[in-house]
């Protein structure tokens, strides 16, 4: 069966986990040889996922905290 992006990107993070059955995997996989958009947003995934799951710890620089709330709060529209 043929993917559309949108059906990847709804069980990337099931197909990261190993929750899709053997049909989907291949579908995925075969998907992701032709599509560098979504094998990039898997890529990113597994970062996402890798950097969670690490228990090191990293000093933020000096007034990031201050900086992002601010950029968050510019835009939510408040």
């Amino acid at each position: 069966m043929v993917l559309s992006c949108r059906e990847v990107w709804k069980e990337i993070s099931n197909y990261l986990e190993g929750e899709v059955n053997e049909a989907l995997r291949a579908d995925l996989e075969a998907h992701f040889t032709q599509c560098c958009h979504c094998t990039a947003l898997l890529d990113g995934a597994r970062n996402v996922i890798l950097l969670t799951a690490d228990q090191r710890t990293f000093t933020l620089p000096a007034g990031f905290s201050r900086r992002l709330q601010e950029r968050l709060l510019m835009g939510s529209g408040n």
